[in-house]
């Protein structure tokens, strides 16, 4: 291979007015290859060579690229083809569609799995890449990627503010088990971690010593904040053990300690509330979302609208299964039988509600519930694998349901497989 196969041109470099003299009227591909700076890009005619391709750091030299593109969109048609990874090209992807350029996605998968086939040796590298994006661009083996309209942009801010919270609020449960742990472990045998009423009174006494000299005003506390769910018993065993604790009794730092780490808990769970009430606001305003709500509940739908976009937009079932990553794949050669697993080619996220969709759905369906039990009391079956099942079937219902059939739970299944169950 001689050196200079994939020799690339600085943008500043580029005589952008003869390209759009020798292209004019031509459906030119730019084919970009992301990265954090160093943005490499082919530009060709469809199904022939490259005419240069460019590198530029970005964001410093993408006004000079811009300008240059102008001038050849002005010239004739421009297809901006770029990989679909990460956050890093999305500026560029807004400039090149308010340009006029059609915007077409290719998977980071493709391009990596095809750079042997491509010119027989598996290295990979900036210009390549590029290359690889133009080829299977003209392949065919490429999406038109629509910009997201303002409601869905709105939902997805909104879930990543409640997924980067439950973290968040996940992190502050766990420091304040430790803690607990060391000066009070009976109260985590009383009460659950994620109980508001503990929270609320370790941030305003801190240690047991101090709830347990102020046992009448954390009495009132604990039965205010609890109200008619938390029992009178569980009450006062949890009062009794502040004065009998095992624990490790606090100095005065280590009773601050608790009290701030309650009350970072108390925050962030405020928080998420807050989150939630506004997904559920957006979700009862959207047409869109009112089939999926009904079925799996507002967050959830909420997910898999912003995750995957609507049901509505996809031609069948099996092919909205297949975008959320569920459909099966197989390896096998020749005795070696493989097993079926799922891509998971799809948004993480929106599997990650639907598994949870589904667990509900166990819980809450007794058809499905006799479904699950039937299906796991075989042997060798796993638990896991049969709720994944769940969610295929959950997933190409709620295909059948945004087009406007009925959702019931007992059409999931040949109601014949369950009957003896």
């Amino acid at each position: 291979m001689s050196k200079g196969r994939y020799h690339s041109v600085e943008c500043k470099g580029v005589d952008w007015d003869a390209l759009a003299t020798q292209v004019a009227g031509r459906c030119l591909v730019f084919a970009v290859d992301v990265a954090k700076h160093d943005f490499v890009a082919c530009l060709r005619v469809a199904d022939e060579d490259p005419l240069v391709r460019v590198k530029w750091q970005h964001p410093e030299e993408t006004p000079t690229v811009l300008t240059g593109l102008g001038r050849l969109i002005a010239a004739g048609p421009v297809a901006a083809v770029m990989e679909s990874s990460g956050t890093y090209g999305d500026a560029l992807r807004w400039q090149l569609g308010q340009l006029g350029a059609t915007l077409y996605r290719v998977s980071a998968k493709r391009v990596h799995d095809a750079a042997e086939v491509f010119d027989g040796v598996p290295s990979l590298h900036d210009p390549k890449a590029a290359d690889i994006i133009a080829e299977l661009h003209d392949l065919g083996h490429s999406q038109e990627w629509l910009q997201a309209d303002t409601h869905r942009r709105a939902l997805t801010a909104q879930l990543k503010m409640l997924h980067q919270c439950k973290a968040r609020h996940q992190q502050e449960l766990n420091r304040l088990e430790a803690l607990l742990s060391r000066h009070w472990p009976e109260a985590l045998t009383l009460l659950d971690l994620d109980s508001v009423t503990l929270h609320h009174l370790i941030a305003a006494y801190g240690g047991p010593a101090q709830v347990h000299a102020l046992e009448g005003q954390a009495r009132t506390l604990m039965q205010k904040i609890g109200r008619p769910g938390l029992a009178a018993a569980k009450i006062e065993a949890l009062l009794d053990s502040a004065g009998h604790t095992v624990g490790m009794p606090c100095i005065l730092e280590e009773r601050e300690l608790l009290r701030w780490q309650a009350k970072a808990v108390v925050d962030t769970h405020t928080e998420l509330r807050r989150i939630e009430k506004l997904i559920e606001q957006a979700v009862a305003g959207d047409p869109a979302l009112a089939s999926l709500r009904s079925v799996v509940g507002p967050v959830t739908s909420a997910v898999l609208l912003a995750a995957q976009g609507s049901p509505l937009s996809y031609p069948d079932a099996d092919s909205y299964c297949k975008g959320l990553g569920l459909n099966l794949t197989e390896r096998s050669s020749g005795k070696h039988k493989g097993r079926l697993k799922i891509t998971k080619r799809g948004p993480a996220v929106a599997r990650f509600y639907l598994y949870f969709a589904a667990l509900r759905l166990i819980a809450n369906e007794p058809v499905v519930a006799k479904w699950f039990k039937a299906k796991t009391a075989r042997p060798g079956a796993i638990k896991g694998k049969q709720v994944v099942e769940l969610m295929r079937k959950l997933a190409k219902a709620l295909w059948h349901h945004a087009h406007g059939r009925l959702f019931q739970a007992e059409k999931l299944f040949d109601q014949r497989a369950v009957a003896g169950a």
